[in-house]
This record gives C-alpha cells, structure tokens and sequence, in this order.
C-alpha cells in the first residue's frame, strides 16, 4: 500500500492518541479495500509505515478484531476477516428494515433544499461511474443516501445507522467495486430520487427497499461464485 495513504490518513488523525490513530487509518484500509480479506497485517511492517512504534499497533489490532473487522490467529499473526454471507444478509437485512423506515419518513419531510442535495448526490454518483472512479462513487453513494436519513429528523435513527456505518460501508464497497453494477445502480438512484420528487411514501420505501435487496444478491452471488 503506498505510503502517501498512510500520511494523509495519520494527518487527518492527528489529534488523535497513536492507538486511536492507528486504528482508524487500519479501518480506513481495511473498509475501502486497500486491505483485502485473508492479508495479513505484520506489526514492524505497519509501524514503520506509519512512524509509530509497534505498541500502538498492537493495540489498534485488539480493537478491530473486537469490531470483526480482522482475526488474530494465535501463532500467526493478524489477518484482515473474510465478508461472510451469514454477515451481509445480516448486516443488509437490518439496513433494509432501517432506510426503509427513513423513507417513509423523510419522504414526507423532504424540502426543496433537501430534493437539491438529493439530486446533487445523484449526478456525483452519475460523474463518478462516467470518470470510472468507485472510490468517489462509494462517497457519492453515501452521500446520497445520508440525505434521506438527515431529513428524517430523528435523531436516534441517525444514531443506530451511524453505528452501522462501518459494517454497511465495507459491504457497499465491495459491492460498487464491480463495474457491472454502476448502471442499476443508477437506474435505482433515479427511482427513488423520483419517488421524493413527488412525495410518495410507498414508491420511496419499494424503491430504497428494493435499491438495498440488489446490493446483498450481488455480494452473496459473488461470494459464492469465488
């Protein structure tokens, strides 16, 4: 992995304490796929990449194992987690339920300011499959998504989804990676844009809903065709 990742991120953190730092640049790697399932992360390697020593690495690895994110194998070494079908259909079950209730929510509250950030999100997703970018098509998406649940007004709702975060993010990635599925992607966007548009609730929640349910069929098909 190059090093100018590891400097942007570790600046970024900086006002963080070295484990916490650590940590969040590991999730960063191991999230967006520059650490891919089954690599093995080796302390000196990472320490010097980073400019730490190894103690906070060490600690940082406790702390993303805890999460799921890596395994530490005893004898062997830290080793990024494989994407399990027992854990997208989890993970995408419960994000399912939850946007789906964003929806109906936000569909009702949706303003002309928040239906412009909608299609802004929407045409930077539409700008990134064109320049053939997935990380900013990752980011867009997120985007996009994020104005839906801000416009629920629900805090708590907010809350849960941004726990979930990282777990639906690292599935989202892996999904967007394959370039096969930038179209339906933006067939899906569309739909649910229009159903906003014109404020009806049940096309919004059939449209995210159904939005979601293409996401975990691709991932579980891919993970079984490996």
């Amino acid at each position: 992995m190059a090093k100018g990742f590891y400097a942007e991120m570790m600046k970024k953190y900086s006002d963080k304490p070295a484990r916490e730092m650590v940590s969040l640049t590991l999730r960063q790697a191991i999230l967006t796929g520059r650490f891919m399932p089954g690599d093995r992360l080796m302390e000196i390697q990472l320490a010097s990449q980073m400019g730490v020593s190894r103690t906070p690495v060490r600690e940082a690895l406790k702390l993303l194992a805890a999460e799921g994110l890596i395994i530490m194998v005893p004898n062997r070494g830290a080793y990024v987690s494989d994407i399990s079908e027992k854990g997208v259909m989890d993970v995408l079950e419960v994000r399912r339920t939850l946007e789906g209730l964003a929806a109906s929510r936000a569909v009702r509250r949706m303003d002309p300011e928040g239906l412009r950030a909608l299609n802004e999100a929407r045409e930077a997703c539409k700008a990134a499959v064109e320049a053939e970018d997935y990380r900013a098509l990752a980011s867009a998406d997120i985007a996009f998504h994020d104005v839906i649940l801000k416009a629920t007004g629900n805090d708590r709702l907010v809350e849960i989804m941004n726990n979930l975060a990282d777990r639906i993010y690292r599935y989202r990635y892996a999904f967007i990676k394959d370039v096969s599925h930038h179209p339906a992607i933006l067939l899906e966007h569309n739909e649910i844009y229009d159903a906003f548009f014109e404020h009806n609730e049940d096309a919004a929640v059939e449209a995210i809903q159904s939005h979601i349910d293409h996401q975990a069929r691709a991932i579980i098909t891919s993970l079984r065709n490996k």
